[in-house]
């Protein structure tokens, strides 16, 4: 089929290019022949009258113009399946879709437990596949490559619709009978010891350290990090070390570990935990069906 005289089955393939930034990896992911993928980029080239990737050295380059299309081409992509590919009606009983969640291993712990439960009330044969986490998860929902964010409102995109499902207070953990764990945790005790911290590889941006600093001009001694926040209060067993994490994970992994909870001391807003989903989806029944689901599951969270 061509649309001014552009093919659009290039289009599939020029996402394809775009996102890969290889011939072979690109033919791999569409199941086709590396010589074939190399016809179309020559064919897309010739429309665009520009080289849009280009080989240097071993790797290759995306072009101004191949920049400037990429996102407007996957939305394209993005709305021609949220629009005319995906079925108008859901049932969660006889679906064979597969859902992928951008979450953190923290989500998975203290709410996506209560979601699959509500779903195997339902008898729903949808399933999900949990992605790891990235710098820009909303870069995932606009490759298509995320149904659905479940993330803090501080890393959502103003790009897509988003919803706040609950808030989440923090606390810190250190081993029972530690030190630490006698006496009270000042401010100063706080900024003195050594800190255990959740900071995935590639991920910058860190809530703590900008409230902290900037609020307080605390800055902590870094012991180790993690890509993990479930792995946060074990890494503090037998040391004088402290990990601060979310008050829901600290309760749940107090009953396994020896553990002290202790309040901060001092004062950080909540985390807003929102979901959020591509501007084209909002009419996505299943992801409807699977927002409600997540809405439901939060109020599940606190009933032990």
């Amino acid at each position: 089929m061509r649309f001014k005289k552009l093919d659009l089955n290039l289009l599939v393939a020029l996402d394809t290019l775009l996102t890969e930034q290889s011939i072979t990896k690109g033919a791999e992911k569409l199941n086709m022949s590396p010589s074939a993928l190399s016809n179309s980029l020559s064919r897309l080239r010739d429309y665009f009258e520009d080289d849009l990737l280009t080989q240097i050295g071993r790797k290759m380059v995306i072009t101004p113009l191949g920049e400037s299309l990429k996102v407007n081409v996957r939305n394209a992509l993005n709305n021609i399946e949220s629009t005319i590919l995906v079925q108008p009606s859901f049932d969660p009983q006889t679906t064979d879709r597969i859902f992928s969640l951008f979450c953190s291993d923290y989500t998975q712990t203290v709410l996506a437990p209560h979601a699959l439960e509500l779903i195997g009330k339902q008898k729903s044969s949808a399933r999900f596949q949990f992605l790891a986490q990235v710098e820009n998860p909303h870069e995932q929902l606009e490759r298509g490559q995320a149904d659905l964010l479940v993330i803090p409102e501080g890393f959502t995109s103003n790009e897509h619709p988003k919803e706040v499902l609950y808030e989440e207070e923090f606390v810190c953990v250190v081993w029972q009978h530690s030190e630490i764990a006698k006496g009270e945790l000042t401010k100063e005790k706080y900024a003195e010891v050594g800190h255990v911290l959740m900071r995935p590889w590639g991920i910058k941006k860190d809530f703590f350290e900008t409230t902290l600093v900037q609020k307080y001009g605390i800055k902590r001694r870094l012991t180790a990090t993690t890509f993990s926040f479930t792995s946060l209060p074990a890494l503090v067993i037998g040391s004088e070390n402290i990990a601060t994490i979310h008050v829901r994970l600290a309760q749940k992994m107090a009953k396994v570990w020896p553990l002290k909870i202790l309040p901060l001391p001092f004062d950080i807003p909540p985390m807003k935990q929102c979901i959020q989903w591509h501007q084209y989806r909002n009419n996505d029944e299943g992801l409807i069906w699977l927002r409600n689901i997540l809405k439901e599951a939060t109020t599940n969270m606190d009933i032990e």
